[in-house]
């Protein structure tokens, strides 16, 4: 049986600096891409840039991770929910939520590493965060609807994408708004070649990631917005991963039409 990468303490550890660590516990040389770092935090941001002015009543942070889009988003939000399918994750994010910090060990050379405190924002109402473990693709039913639903670097990680993208059109309201941000990284170890979403050519067609977002979210969103937005993550004091996600903002229109009225794109995934 293939070990869960998400399981293990390694990963645990690189995530948990990804959210929380400061820019210097994170990347300690004076040179290096600054822009990229804090991406949970940008994703948040973005997600306050695109909501009603009125503020937001609740949101949903799918593949939450160890939780920092999801306080942040409850810096304006007055209820917010974080689902990821990881439990070390979860337990992780939970801890936060308690206690407020937790140490991991900072991987600096081989097997030598560094204990690091890591903290949930301080200005942040910790108690309209809920963490809970679950799967994308099968969310509980009675979950209710959001006006924010955020999905960061989720979908190239899912077995069925498609299958999540029927089923965002239930959890967000009308006029409420889905952010998806991803690098695109597809991988038969996460998803099967033949449900990619894009990176892939079909029916002799180069299918693109974005083309298909296009096709499946059309009948009940609008696209407001594509933006490219660099994340980084550390492996170890000398070796970092420089990445562009693609982050495209969704409007949930009013109409009551089926999910999926239109006829299939050749090429596409149906």
């Amino acid at each position: 049986m293939s070990r869960n990468v998400y399981e293990t303490n390694g990963c645990l550890a690189e995530y948990l600096l990804f959210h929380y660590s400061s820019e210097r516990e994170f990347l300690s040389y004076e040179f290096g891409p600054r822009e990229a770092l804090n991406f949970p935090a940008r994703c948040a941001r973005l997600c306050r840039e695109f909501s009603s002015s009125a503020g937001p009543e609740r949101a949903l942070d799918l593949g939450c991770a160890v939780g920092r889009s999801t306080f942040e988003l409850a810096d304006f939000c007055r209820r917010v929910t974080g689902v990821d399918f990881s439990k070390k994750f979860i337990d992780a994010a939970r801890t936060l939520k308690e206690s407020g910090s937790m140490t991991c060990a900072r991987r600096e050379e081989g097997e030598i590493t560094s204990p690091i405190r890591v903290a949930a924002p301080a200005d942040i109402d910790r108690s309209r965060v809920t963490f809970e473990r679950g799967d994308a693709r099968r969310l509980r039913s009675d979950l209710g609807v959001f006006d924010i639903v955020l999905a960061a670097n989720l979908i190239d990680r899912l077995s069925d994408p498609v299958r999540f993208l029927k089923g965002l059109p239930s959890l967000v309201r009308s006029g409420g708004i889905l952010v998806i941000t991803s690098p695109y990284s597809w991988m038969e170890e996460f998803t099967p070649k033949n449900r990619w979403l894009g990176g892939v050519k079909r029916n002799g067609k180069a299918v693109k990631t974005l083309e298909s977002l296009k096709h499946h979210l059309a009948d009940a969103f609008s696209l407001a917005a594509c933006r490219d937005m660099p994340f980084l993550i550390r492996e170890h004091a000398r070796k970092f991963q420089w990445c562009v996600a693609e982050a495209t903002v969704w409007k949930r229109n009013s109409t009551k039409e089926s999910y999926y009225s239109g006829s299939p794109m050749v090429g596409l995934p149906e």
